[in-house]
């Protein structure tokens, strides 16, 4: 069976369940699959599956000690009847650009596909592995993560979930979708601070052996909804898949024909999906990394130079305002050859000086699969009022970065590959940015609040408002907690009654 390891050490391993119950290396390492390149994924037969099938082949791949059973019915219990299309991500269309839209679940943003597959796996974990002990989801947001992982999570027994998020940091939308998250196992806390401070608060609490010890006398562990969790990471994998297959059966390409994706990202954990895809074979030809104004990950991958010494912008693309991309621990693994010890000299460089390098085989061989581009705020609003102006299509903020990035690569390189955009979020998470950017700064401050720009919004442009969305208004405020962000500790004792 395929075992995982810790990015930083490859003595530290574990099942493929445990690392899901685990979420972070005791190291502090990303647990990744040395051999995943080794997995074989039969295109010809992949392509015949709907995404329920689709998904339960893929995952028993990457998690192979769960039963084909056990596998079928996390995916059922996951997906059917969960989102508002069987296709679960289906593909549109805007002239001649190709849009995987990856927000048809309950929350209205890519995370769902994700996260409402991981307490699903771990749940299965911890009756495989005869854990008994309580499981707390901790979890930093920079706004999507935090509503789909506690409506993942709500009411989910033998687990409890704590999210932290900037409290000034995300949407309005966002906002409203945790604070008035219902359920008995629930715990949501705004942090005065940004979404770095947010996560790294996080991971302090998570390496604090004191309060690792004291949750284990009380029958309790921590794991993570973050795409630092393999359990996160795995179900992404699965719509490259199906993009692929989609294309081929509308006529766009032929099996074998190689495809670009385009992905507006932060953590890098959305992306990264897409290289873990590539090495299982599916034909990928570059991938694309869209950044906002931080763009962070626009200089690593042109210079090799991970900087995070640089102040945080707040954008309208709130999702996408990180610094340090978690995620791309996992690539400096693969890039390098799977070095432990030099992942853990860049990780360790980074947390000491704020920034690394990468040898120049390592850039060489990112370089190779990666493009890079970033569009600021500006951009992203006259790339919204573009599309819908020409085609119809309303693209939320962080598409619209996807989207910008990719016709500005397109011309500058004259690469004809089709490219598919990864569509991340509902314009309706978004609602006041998206509204301005097509009829106006002046017609959205008009309207009384974010509510009536969605309705606004749904009447001039015809495109329905989710139903998850339309009813925030009405719903009470249950959690209004705000934390310094030296205190976070401090909130999830409270949480927990320890």
């Amino acid at each position: 069976m395929n075992i995982y390891e810790s990015t930083r050490n490859k003595n530290i391993t574990t099942t493929p369940s445990k690392a899901v119950l685990n979420g972070l290396a005791p190291d502090g390492g990303l647990f990744v699959m040395r051999d995943l390149e080794n997995i074989s994924i039969d295109i010809n037969k992949i392509i015949t599956m709907s995404y329920i099938e689709m998904a339960e082949y893929v995952l028993g791949k990457l998690l192979p000690d769960y039963p084909a059973d056990v596998m079928k019915q996390c995916v059922k219990n996951a997906y059917v009847g969960k989102f508002d299309t069987d296709e679960v991500t289906p593909i549109a269309y805007a002239g001649d650009s190709i849009i995987l839209e990856l927000f048809h679940g309950p929350t209205c943003a890519f995370k769902d596909v994700a996260l409402q597959m991981l307490p699903q796996l771990v749940t299965a974990s911890k009756r495989l592995n005869n854990d008994s002990q309580q499981t707390v989801i901790l979890t930093a947001t920079s706004g999507d993560t935090g509503k789909a992982a506690l409506e993942g999570f709500r009411d989910v027994e033998g687990t409890k979930i704590i999210v932290f998020f900037p409290n000034d940091g995300v949407s309005t939308v966002q906002k409203a979708q945790m604070t008035t998250q219902e359920g008995n196992n629930t715990y949501v806390c705004g942090i005065n601070g940004n979404f770095d401070d947010t996560q790294t608060g996080v991971k302090i609490i998570f390496s604090d052996v004191n309060i690792k010890n004291t949750l284990l006398e009380k029958g309790m562990d921590f794991s993570s909804a973050n795409s630092i969790n393999v359990g996160r990471l795995a179900p992404q994998v699965v719509y490259y898949f199906y993009a692929y297959k989609k294309l081929i059966d509308d006529g766009r390409i032929t099996l074998g024909d190689k495809v670009n994706f385009a992905v507006p990202t932060g953590n890098f954990g959305d992306i990264l999906a897409g290289r873990y895809a590539k090495m299982m074979g599916l034909p990928v030809g570059k991938l694309i990394c869209a950044s906002n104004e931080n763009n962070v990950l626009y200089d690593f991958i042109n210079t090799g130079v991970y900087n995070k010494k640089r102040d945080l912008a707040k954008t309208i693309s709130p999702s996408m305002d990180i610094l340090v991309s978690s995620n791309l621990e996992r690539l400096l693994y693969y890039a390098s050859g799977k070095d432990n010890a030099l992942v853990a000299q860049l990780m360790s460089d980074l947390a000491t000086k704020g920034e690394y390098t990468v040898p120049d085989f390592m850039l060489d061989t990112i370089k190779d699969e990666f493009a890079a581009g970033y569009a600021d705020s500006a951009a992203a609003k006259k790339t919204i009022k573009k599309y819908f102006d020409r085609t119809g299509y309303v693209a939320d903020t962080h598409t619209a970065v996807a989207l910008t990035v990719v016709d500005e690569y397109k011309a500058t390189t004259g690469d004809t590959t089709p490219t598919v955009v990864l569509s991340t979020a509902s314009p309706y998470k978004f609602s006041n940015s998206v509204y301005s950017a097509i009829f106006g700064d002046d017609a959205a401050a008009a309207l009384a609040d974010e509510y009536a720009i969605m309705e606004d919004l749904n009447a001039k442009t015809g495109v329905a408002i989710p139903s998850s969305l339309a009813n925030l208004k009405s719903k009470p405020i249950l959690h209004k907690t705000v934390k310094e962000k030296d205190k976070m500790a401090d909130f999830v004792m409270e949480s927990l009654g320890v």
